[in-house]
């Protein structure tokens, strides 16, 4: 049988989004065995998802596997899969939809990850039970984000000596808030986690212009900041797990 993947993803201006995108189907193709691989936008830049299954409804399959790339379940997800679930009439390629990127101990682990890899880049040797981690999330209105962010956070728990989290925008605590109750519990390291999927302009710009002023008002004794989530080996293996819990189940 042959088999596509297409990613769809909320959508970045930032070039580095583009790049990471194309890094990671060029990997989710050759690891997942795929024929082809593609991305595209649910809003903000093109491809849009129109250009996305134009092109895909091209090539020569039998099954075409949508992965909504997406760290939160919630209107943004359904939207997409909505639109690109209006295609499926018009052609004889069969739809498969996968769950986001959400609720999966692999993005555990993913996170984990960076934060062990700032704690090395900045020369730091405490154990993880004497680490504090912030995590720093979008927002959002949907509760079913708060449910998957604590998830994360729930299960850093078990490792970690505090953990808790903060948002950009929309709901609080915001970053100030997180900072400032962080601060409470006296840490010897705070490791902040920039939850996002890219290297985009909340990346870039928009937590550091909250989270550079909070810090600098803040007595914390040491801080270090990870890398975004990114083209990570793990979020490969995520997004081919997700995509095949529906293939198998077909």
């Amino acid at each position: 049988m042959k088999r596509g993947l297409m990613l769809i993803d909320r959508g970045s201006r930032e070039r580095e989004a583009e790049e990471e995108l194309e890094t990671i189907c060029e990997k989710v193709k050759e690891k997942g065995n795929y024929d082809f691989t593609e991305f595209c936008f649910l809003e903000v830049v093109p491809p849009f998802i129109e250009d996305g299954m134009e092109k895909c409804l091209k090539k020569d399959i039998d099954e075409m596997t949508i992965v909504p790339y997406f760290l939160y379940p919630g209107k943004k997800v359904k939207i997409a899969v909505a639109d690109a679930m209006k295609y499926q009439k018009d052609t004889k390629i069969k739809f498969l939809v996968s769950k986001p990127m959400t609720m999966h101990k692999k993005l555990v682990d993913l996170v984990d990850n960076r934060i062990v890899s700032a704690l090395e880049e900045n020369e730091i040797s405490l154990p993880k039970d004497k680490v504090d981690v912030l995590i720093i999330g979008h927002g959002s209105m949907d509760p079913n984000a708060g449910i998957s962010i604590n998830y994360i956070v729930e299960e850093l728990r078990q490792t970690y000596k505090n953990v808790d989290r903060c948002y950009l925008e929309i709901e609080e605590p915001n970053i100030e808030q997180g900072i400032g109750s962080c601060q409470k519990n006296n840490p010897e390291v705070l490791v902040i986690v920039f939850y996002f999927l890219h290297e985009g302009a909340h990346v870039k710009i928009d937590v550091n212009n909250d989270l550079k002023p909070a810090l600098e008002k803040s007595n914390l004794k040491k801080t270090c900041i990870t890398k975004h989530l990114g083209a990570d080996e793990k979020m490969i293996d995520l997004i081919i797990e997700r995509a095949r819990e529906v293939e198998n189940a077909n």
